[in-house]
């Protein structure tokens, strides 16, 4: 089975992408999904970011979502040291959920595939991209986070014009019906390139 990554900066649109693949049949695992879920239902996940973050990284809903983005966005060796924690548990539930996925490749879907140099363990990747005036706009509307704080989550990534020089290929989301064209392309393009049962 071919493993491909699907990565894109914040409000570049890579779960729309992800939900086109899934809707042409391909098992798509959403990383930043399973990651707030092991990070409720592991206890020595959640042990080690009480012990990083301190108590406030959980209230009584779960994760504290909004502390701990005050916390590690401004702080990228807080950050690096919450992905040492979340990123390797992660890894090992989707290699986990991969042996039972009956397809000629899957999807994972996570955003620092470059930023974590992790591009190595992907057969092929994809990359969502978008101009970050729209990025913005897009995720103000989606969360209602103000816009200096989406500012601080994309300069913490690495900028889209290194990342392309690292991607096999790409996907500009300007125009759904675009993307959605380029996404049945390209899955076409993996079906043909994929191992054969």
């Amino acid at each position: 089975m071919m493993i491909v990554g699907l990565t894109g900066g914040i409000g570049s649109g890579k779960s729309t992408v992800a939900k086109m693949f899934s809707d042409l049949g391909i098992p798509v695992y959403d990383s930043d999904k399973e990651a707030k879920d092991l990070m409720i239902t592991s206890k020595e996940i959640k042990k080690a970011i009480i012990k990083l973050l301190g108590d406030g990284a959980y209230n009584s809903k779960g994760l504290n979502r909004a502390y701990m983005a005050d916390k590690v966005f401004k702080d990228s060796d807080l950050l690096e040291k919450l992905n040492g924690i979340v990123h390797p548990a992660v890894r090992e539930h989707f290699l986990e959920w991969t042996k039972s996925q009956e397809s000629p490749y899957v999807i994972q879907e996570t955003a620092l595939i470059f930023e974590n140099q992790v591009q190595d363990k992907y057969d092929c990747t994809i990359l969502v991209t978008a101009p970050e005036d729209i990025r913005i706009n897009r995720v103000v509307r989606r969360d209602g986070t103000n816009e200096q704080a989406i500012k601080d989550r994309i300069h913490n990534q690495l900028e889209d014009g290194q990342k392309k020089k690292l991607a096999h290929y790409v996907i500009e989301n300007l125009d759904l019906g675009k993307t959605k064209e380029k996404v049945k392309e390209l899955h076409l393009k993996l079906l043909a390139i994929a191992p054969k049962f």
